[in-house]
């Protein structure tokens, strides 16, 4: 708190500030979220978030947009041990959504739910389609098809998608009370039961 603004290199306040960016998120919510909430975090001037992200709604997107890549990288760490088998990747990517759903619950629900960024970035429109495209990738893997040609396909990719995110919104938001009661291991399994009769 009392770090001054000289003690930072331009990327490490960069994401110094990013980092409070997301604590003033988690404690207050997008509502209370604010620039100078930010400064104080880290120790600097008020100014300092202004010069690296302009204002509150570009500070947002740059959170959106960390988060997003964050988000794919937690889909295809769940896919390193499972194997070569399409189900099975589908099913992995399923359990990396949660994983980071449950991490960071308000940076999950400002990626996919916040109105208060008005003009996405196009780093933001870049780093979501690439998450959108790695589910779509692991349902044509199932299903041999690109989503982008087959209309039935991609019905499937919007199937797989609404689940895991209801999934995860049920969870983060309380409530899920039978599942919240599991510990992680019998989570997990009766998650991939519920995506795996999808997949049936």
């Amino acid at each position: 708190m009392t770090a001054r603004h000289d003690t930072y290199h331009h990327g490490d306040l960069r994401a110094a500030l990013l980092s409070a960016g997301e604590e003033v998120l988690e404690e207050l919510g997008v509502a209370g979220f604010s620039l100078r909430h930010v400064a104080r975090r880290v120790g600097v001037s008020h100014s300092a978030p202004a010069h690296h992200f302009g204002d509150a709604q570009g500070l947002l997107a740059a959170l959106a947009t960390d988060g997003f890549r964050r988000f794919l990288a937690a889909m295809r760490v769940r896919q390193r041990d499972s194997g070569d088998d399409p189900k099975d990747l589908l099913l992995a990517s399923g359990l990396g959504y949660l994983d980071f759903a449950l991490a960071a619950p308000a940076l999950f629900r400002l990626m996919f739910g916040d109105d208060r960024i008005k003009h996405p970035p196009p780093e933001l429109l870049e780093a979501a389609d690439a998450a959108f495209r790695h589910l779509a990738g692991d349902i044509e893997r199932i299903r041999g098809v690109s989503p982008f040609e087959d209309l039935e396909v991609m019905a499937d990719v919007m199937a797989a998608w609404s689940l895991a995110h209801g999934f995860a919104e049920l969870l983060i938001s309380g409530r899920m009370k039978p599942v919240q009661a599991m510990d992680r291991p019998a989570r997990e399994a009766f998650f991939r039961s519920i995506l795996g009769r999808l997949i049936a």
